[in-house]
C-alpha cells in the first residue's frame, strides 16, 4: 500500500523550484499560479534568498506548489494506486489538493490566505518555536508546560516543538529537559498555539466559500492522525489546524495501522522521511527531491501501490 507525504513550514530552500520548472507545462502552470494568488512563486522558488523565503507569508505558498508538482510529475503517467495521502502542517493544504478535496488552484488560494493571515499574526507577538530532541515524551512535555509553552509539534522519532513566547524558549533552551537538546527553529511565530486564534478566524471566513469535494484516497488529519470523514472535515480541521497542535506521530502511527509498505516524500522533500525510518523503520520510504529522481519513484511507486 502507497502513501504520499507532503512537508510543512521550514522544509523549503532557495532554489528548489528551479529545477521543477525546467519542464514547459511546470512552468506555465507555476505561471498561473502566480497570477492567480498575486505571488511570483517563479521568483521565490528560483532565485529569492533564505531570508525572504522565510517568511511566513512566502514560505506556505512555496512548499504546497512545490508539493502539487511533484505529484503531478510523479501522478502524470502513473500505474499505480495511492491508498493514503498525508501532510505535515501547511503540507496538509498540498494533501487535500492531491486527493481531491480541493482543486489545485483552490489549494493555492487557501494557503495564501492562511500563509497572509499567520504571518499577520505572528507580527504582534514575541514568540517562536524550537525543537526538543530526544528525552523522555513525558519529561519533555512537562517541562514545555511549565514555562507556559505549547507543545505545538509531536513529531514522532524523539522530536517535539515547543512555542510561544520568546523569552520562556530561552529558558528551556537554557535548561533542556534531561537527556535531550534543544535547538531554535527560525519561524517568526507561535504556530499550532492559541497565539494563531485570529487566523483561524480570518480563513474561516475565506474557507466558507470554497468548493470542497469528497477525497479520492484516504487522507490523514493532523488533529489525531485518523482518515477523514469527508471533505468538509478535512477542511475544518485544516483551518483549525493553524492553533492547535500538529500530531504527526499519530498520523506515522495510523500508515502502520491502515498497512501502508511504501511512503514516498513529495518535495522539498527530506524531513519526513528521516522521521519515518527512525520512527516506522518497517515502512520503505522515498525522498523526491527532484525530476532526476521520478523515474526511480515511479517504481517504487509500482512496487507497493501496484494492481
Amino acid at each position: 500500500m502507497l502513501a504520499l507525504l507532503l512537508p510543512g513550514q521550514g522544509a523549503q530552500t532557495p532554489g528548489m523550484l528551479a529545477p521543477w520548472i525546467s519542464n514547459a507545462e511546470n512552468q506555465k502552470l507555476i505561471a498561473t499560479w502566480s497570477l492567480h494568488i498575486d505571488l511570483d512563486l517563479e521568483r521565490l522558488g528560483t532565485i529569492a534568498s533564505a531570508e525572504e523565503i522565510k517568511d511566513t507569508a512566502n514560505a506556505q505558498p512555496l512548499i504546497v506548489a512545490a508539493g502539487l508538482l511533484g505529484a503531478n510529475s510523479l501522478l502524470s503517467n502513473d500505474g499505480f494506486k495511492v491508498s493514503v495521502v498525508a501532510g505535515h502542517s501547511v503540507g496538509e493544504i498540498a494533501a487535500a489538493g492531491i486527493a481531491g478535496v480541493l482543486s489545485q488552484s483552490q489549494a493555492l488560494e487557501l494557503v495564501r490566505q492562511r500563509g497572509i493571515a499567520m504571518a499577520k499574526v505572528a507580527s504582534q507577538f514575541e514568540t517562536g518555536m524550537a525543537a526538543v530532541l530526544g528525552g523522555e515524551r513525558d519529561l519533555v512535555l512537562k517541562a514545555i508546560s511549565e514555562l507556559a509553552l505549547v507543545a505545538a509539534n509531536e513529531n514522532g522519532a524523539g522530536q517535539i516543538v515547543a512555542a510561544g513566547a520568546l523569552d520562556a524558549l530561552d529558558k528551556l533552551i537554557e535548561n533542556p529537559p534531561t537527556g535531550s537538546r534543544v535547538r531554535a527553529l527560525a519561524v517568526a511565530g507561535a504556530f499550532h498555539t492559541p497565539y494563531m486564534q485570529s487566523a483561524v478566524e480570518q480563513v474561516t471566513k475565506y474557507a466558507e466559500n470554497l468548493k470542497i469535494n469528497e477525497p479520492i484516497s484516504q487522507l490523514l488529519s493532523n488533529r489525531d492522525g485518523s482518515v477523514v470523514a469527508s471533505g468538509k472535515d478535512a477542511i475544518n480541521r485544516i483551518v483549525h489546524q493553524i492553533a492547535n497542535p500538529v500530531r504527526w506521530d499519530l498520523c506515522m502511527e495510523s500508515l502502520v495501522q491502515l498497512g501502508v509498505t511504501g511512503s514516498i516524500e513529495l518535495p522539498p522533500a527530506g524531513t519526513l522521511v528521516g522521521l519515518l525510518k527512525r520512527a516506522t523503520p518497517g515502512i520503505e520510504s522515498f525522498a523526491l527531491k527532484s525530476p532526476e529522481d521520478l523515474a526511480a519513484a515511479r517504481e517504487f511507486a509500482a512496487k507497493h501501490g501496484g494492481a
